[in-house]
């Protein structure tokens, strides 16, 4: 059978509550390994789906810069107005994984939910990443799928799954010493 999922006892499924649904989308972002770009610019890449004339370009330019995107951007000779192609064709995977996290950022959302989202990533611009997300963690509530223990070292418990089965929960220390 199916799982479901409570939100103060609401079940977020109920299909007579369909607010519940849509309040719950518009606090939550999701970050994927593979992030969807469209043949756009940067900015609207980052400012996804909202219309052109509306983009705060500060709130941009902000949410670039936690994603450790921003150097790269302003390197460019168009800057924010830069085309990434299709699919983000013109970037490299790392590149578009921040745009991606930049775009979370940007949707000031409640719940970040990042899924393998900074694995394109070096290690040092990623540990940048992560001091970020601890920097601005009284924000959001995060939560983070990730093969690489320095990814999640920062969290504040984790959960140790294999196989779909959760072997242990404890502090980064505690799964990582087998003590948990």
């Amino acid at each position: 059978s199916l799982g479901r999922i409570l939100i103060d006892d609401n079940d977020l499924h109920d299909i007579n509550n369909k607010k519940l649904l849509m309040n719950w989308r518009s606090i939550v972002s999701h970050v994927p390994q593979q992030i969807y770009l469209s043949d756009s610019s940067i900015l609207e890449n980052i400012a996804f789906g909202e219309d052109l004339n509306d983009i705060d370009i500060n709130r941009v330019r902000m949410a670039a810069e936690r994603a450790q995107i921003a150097n790269f951007i302003d390197s460019n000779p168009m800057g924010y107005k830069t085309f990434v192609g299709e699919r983000g064709v013109k970037l490299s995977g790392g590149q578009r994984q921040r745009i991606g996290l930049a775009r979370a950022f940007y949707k000031k959302a409640q719940i970040l939910v990042l899924d393998e989202a900074t694995s394109a990533l070096d290690i040092a611009t990623e540990k940048k990443v992560m001091e970020s997300l601890t920097k601005y963690n009284s924000y959001y509530t995060t939560f983070i799928i990730a093969h690489r223990y320095s990814t999640v070292m920062k969290c504040d418990k984790l959960i140790k799954m294999k196989n779909g089965t959760i072997e242990c929960i404890g502090t980064p220390e505690e799964i990582i010493s087998g003590l948990s």
